[in-house]
Parts: structure tokens; sequence; C-alpha cells
């Protein structure tokens, strides 16, 4: 394997792990309605579990609040049953057309448990860059031993702690952002 071939590899596992954690934290909710909070959450449509936004279109009018409005009046009410039984802290109330759901203001306990959830989340994402920068510095020495040169071996090396730090500084960023908005009140 060449020094561009396990680089390449090593950037883009890199890139899928912090795209993986920002979908993480996206579903992590801080205070403000996101159409992502549904996502998972599945309805019965026909006897076939489908999601919510293939049944509905879903709305955020503003700050605190969602509207999921069903293009059948009929699946209001499994619409409703699907969210309370999906338990995401949200009480759905409908006025027969449409089914709005409320964002409650977050406390500074939950608002101190959500920044703890996400310093977890970001810690499985470091533990995923440095076992992705193990192998690719592994990959350099078995390249190594079947006949790369030892100085590109090296150097090859070198490049993955560089491209590991870049991704660890985009990581903190992420996760600083995330926790800022957290705790914005």
């Amino acid at each position: 394997m060449e020094t561009k071939q396990i680089m390449d590899q090593c950037t883009e596992k890199m890139q899928k792990g912090i795209d993986f954690l920002q979908e993480v934290l996206v579903n992590i909710r801080a205070g403000k309605a996101s159409v992502g909070v549904l996502d998972g959450i599945t309805v019965e449509y026909y006897g076939t579990p489908t999601s919510i936004s293939s049944v509905a279109s879903i709305t955020v009018p503003d700050a605190r609040t969602i509207l999921i409005q069903p293009w059948e009046k009929n699946m209001i009410a499994a619409i409703e049953k699907s969210i309370i039984n999906a338990n995401i802290g949200l009480t759905p109330s409908n006025n027969g057309e449409q089914i709005r759901l409320t964002i409650p203001v977050l406390t500074e306990e939950r608002r101190k448990q959500l920044v703890k959830q996400v310093r977890e989340e970001a810690e499985k994402a470091r533990v995923v860059l440095r076992n992705i920068r193990r192998d690719a510095v592994e990959a350099f020495k078995k390249a190594q031993k079947e006949g790369m040169p030892e100085d590109e071996a090296k150097g090859g090396e070198t490049e993955v702690q560089k491209v590991t730090d870049k991704f660890s500084k985009k990581l903190e960023e992420v996760v600083a952002q995330k926790e800022k908005e957290i705790m914005t009140v």
C-alpha cells in the first residue's frame, strides 16, 4: 500500500467519525425546536411502519414549536400515539388539523445533563479517531516491512499524527459549539 492510499483512507474514516458525531449531537435537544427530534419515530401507515416525515409535513414555525401536518386527517391519532410511545419528552396536542409539539424550557440541571451526554459522545468519537490513527500507523509499519522506504513510512506516521490533530481540533470545535448551544438560555 502506498502513502497516499493510507492517508486517504485515514482522512476519509476520520471525516466519517466527525460526521457521525455531528449527527448524534443533532438529536440531543438543546431547548430549540428541531425536526431531527422526530427522526426514527415510525407510525403505522396501512399496516407498514413509516417515518412521520413520509406521512406528514413537518415544520418549525418558531424556536419552541414543531408543527406536524398529516396529509391524511385520519393519521393524526396514530402520529400522536407514536410520539407519546417514543418517549422523547414532548407531549403532542392537536386541533383536528395538525399536531403541535412545544419544546419546554430547559432547567439548569437538565442543561448540565445534556452537556455531560455531549461529552460522553465526544469521548466515543475521540476513541474512534485514536483507533483510526493506530490502524494507519500499523499500515505504515506493515508497508515498511513489505518494502516501503523507512523515511517514507516515518513521514507517513508523522502525517497521520497531523491529520489526527486536525480532526481532534475539529471535534473539539463541534463539541464546544453544541455545549454553547445547550447552555444558552
